[in-house]
């Protein structure tokens, strides 16, 4: 998977949370190693295994998964020439008691989980192994009867120290007057007594040490030193046995290697799944279906950071539509929806039951990669909209039908028309090459390519207008609006710019009229129906279209439907009107005749057309002001000037040539 999809979904937030569930070192590597799988039966086999151990969890059940504390340190020292001590195998012991544990438990829970159940019958017993530690060690040392040498020292260091000790205890009796105190001290590993500086003489022995004042030095009475002596001779035999009994050891322990890092993969396998199940449980997670046909179907769906602020949402693609596109406000939610797809899609694919309701339904994708957020770099001095054109760019070369495609504001940051056309483009392209897309934006003019495309559809994120909070409620099948004049308003933008701002949102209104002089030298402001025609002529040329399958509707049923909905008023000069055969937006430039035909120019050409065709779009009272003067859009910019000349005086041989009309 893509890494850089991985940081935008922030699918390692979610592996930090999922590790704070797993228990051992194992357990959390497996949740490091992590990444989505990519074919349909591995993620089916992750998601089954996590209900399972979730079953178990639900029933309230206490799953003895075995202890891995101090055994990655033993692991690591196999087979190097390490003499494993007592403690050592006291955590062997107790990890291969709990591996039967374990065993014994999956055996009885067959019926509720048979799949992660089966894995505990493949862990291994170590009988031998184990037995020998449990007679060897106890209480965390080396056992008088791990072997008879070792038992036969032990009763000789017991019957020297008991010789010792009896020495000391007259020592202390006859020279109690001279003693610092009335107690047996240990100096390096041999017994002393307390005695008085000025009287050390009086007492024959070694001084092995002294106080830190000085005035209590600690004596070695003669008569025991011989015995101290043989004492140390025994205590370096009884290491040595210790030693003999401890590689022992050491040897069974580095025989059954193989079967003891089995029981410790089996573990963490069993770490890992409960630690997944675990966390689904807090996400209060669901098992999904895999579709098979590419569709996504999912009823309340929460993003796993926002499970208590976020109104569930119900996303559908790859049915009649693999692409959605999202329309709705900043701060409206479109973020957060393609967040929460993408981030369930790679949980799911993890074996995770996330949060959505029972039933819903997911594809598997062998790609998931995003667009979202500005993705700049001072380093590189990229702009936003450089930064995701060179996503899209990968995005292009990497889409194919196994891929899902999420793009946060889709060629923002540039020219809008420059913008719109990209877009529509890079759809075009990315959608005939089978990809599931789901887009975020605010061109209004993608609404309209995603309703009359096949394979597209429209969506918006609903926001509450009152109290500006996304409510995060997806509506698919109707684009949305910006409420950018609304929030303007809440958050109290001067009331004249409000009013000037609807006005020219409700009439689409040009800038005021230019001088007759100024409006030679320059272009007049374009309108929103006009924008609307060159976004509808940025495919060709123009010509009718023809039908050409399925999709396509006879003329004649097209004519009767555009008849049955003939506007009661005749078009006039400067409406805008939608030509059906044609498929696109124009102006009437004559009104209709006799012949019912009328005059529209599209894209500068100017064609008669019959009434019929013709479907009225937005009437010249919301577009021009009253007196505006038409010729601006229909004449050369040569003729207006001649018309202007004829009009102050006569010029002999001027004349106005009109280009005829052309005919449907």
């Amino acid at each position: 998977m893509d890494q850089t999809t991985m940081i935008m979904l922030e699918y390692d937030k979610m592996k930090e949370a999922l590790r704070d569930y797993a228990v051992s070192y194992e357990g959390r590597r497996h949740i490091d190693e992590l990444e989505p799988l990519t074919t349909a039966s591995a993620v089916r086999r992750a998601l089954d295994e996590t209900a399972e151990a979730k079953a178990l969890l639900d029933k309230g059940a206490s799953v003895p998964l075995p202890s891995l504390e101090g055994i990655d340190r033993i692991v690591s020292l196999l087979h190097t020439g390490y003499l494993f001590d007592e403690q050592d195998f006291t955590a062997v012991h107790t990890f291969l008691h709990s591996c039967g544990q374990l065993r014994k438990y999956m055996a009885g829970k067959r019926d509720i989980a048979p799949g992660i159940s089966s894995y505990a019958s493949s862990m291994q017993e170590l009988a031998k192994l184990k037995s020998e530690i449990e007679r060897c060690i106890r209480f965390g040392r080396v056992d008088d009867q791990a072997s008879k040498n070792l038992e036969r020292v032990r009763k000789k260091i017991a019957i020297v120290k008991e010789r010792i000790q009896k020495k000391i205890a007259a020592i202390l009796s006859r020279h109690g007057s001279i003693l610092q105190e009335n107690l047996v001290s240990v100096r390096g590993g041999r017994y002393v007594i307390p005695v008085k500086r000025e009287y050390h003489k009086t007492i024959k022995g070694s001084v092995l040490d002294q106080s830190t004042s000085g005035q209590t030095v600690f004596v070695e009475p003669e008569e025991v030193a011989h015995l101290q002596s043989e004492l140390g001779m025994h205590e370096a035999d009884e290491a040595r046995e210790e030693g003999i009994v401890l590689s022992a050891l050491t040897g069974l322990l580095e025989a059954a290697s193989a079967d003891l890092l089995l029981n410790i993969d089996i573990t963490g396998t069993y770490d890992f799944i409960f630690a997944k199940a675990k966390y689904s449980r807090t996400l209060g997670g669901n098992n999904v279906l895999l579709s098979d046909s590419g569709r996504i179907k999912v009823s309340g769906a929460r993003h796993p950071f926002m499970l208590k602020t976020m109104v569930p949402l119900r996303l559908e693609l790859g049915g009649g539509y693999r692409s959605l596109i999202i329309t709705g406000p900043n701060t409206g939610g479109k973020t957060v929806a393609l967040k929460t797809l993408g981030l369930l899609t790679l949980m799911v694919q993890s074996g995770l039951l996330v949060p959505v309701e029972e039933g819903s339904t997911f594809t598997v994708f062998t790609k998931v990669l995003s667009a979202i957020g500005d993705g700049q770099s001072i380093e590189q001095s990229l702009s936003t909209f450089s930064a995701q054109i060179k996503r899209l760019i990968g995005m292009v070369d990497a889409a194919d039908r196994h891929t899902l495609l999420l793009i946060d504001e889709l060629a923002a940051g540039t020219d809008p028309g420059e913008g719109m056309s990209l877009s529509i483009a890079i759809l075009e392209e990315l959608s005939n090459r089978g990809a599931m897309i789901m887009v975020t934006t605010h061109f209004n003019e993608l609404k309209t390519f995603a309703a009359r495309t096949p394979g597209f559809q429209n969506a918006r994120m609903e926001f509450d207008v009152e109290t500006l909070e996304p409510l995060y409620r997806l509506t698919i099948g109707e684009a949305g609006q910006s409420y950018a004049i609304q929030i303007a308003t809440k958050l109290g933008m001067t009331a004249g710019i409000i009013e000037r701002s609807q006005e020219i949102l409700h009439r689409q209104k040009p800038l005021p009229a230019l001088q007759p002089d100024a409006a030679e030298e320059h272009p007049i402001v374009q309108t929103a129906s006009e924008q609307m025609e060159e976004t509808a002529q940025s495919s060709g040329p123009l010509e009718a279209n023809e039908g050409d399958g399925a999709g396509s509707r006879d003329q004649a049923d097209e004519d009767q439907e555009q008849a049955s909905a003939a506007p009661v008023r005749k078009l006039e000069v400067g409406d805008a009107v939608y030509v059906s055969s044609y498929g696109r937006t124009g102006i009437v430039y004559e009104p209709e005749d006799a012949m019912g035909m009328v005059g529209v120019m599209i894209q500068k050409e100017k064609i008669r057309i019959n009434q019929k065709r013709l479907k009225l779009f937005i009437e010249k009272s919301e577009l021009y002001p009253e007196d505006y003067d038409f010729d601006i859009i229909f004449e050369s910019k040569e003729n207006r000037k001649k018309s202007k000349l004829m009009n102050r005086k006569h010029v002999e041989g001027l004349s106005i040539i009109r280009d005829s009309d052309s005919k449907p």
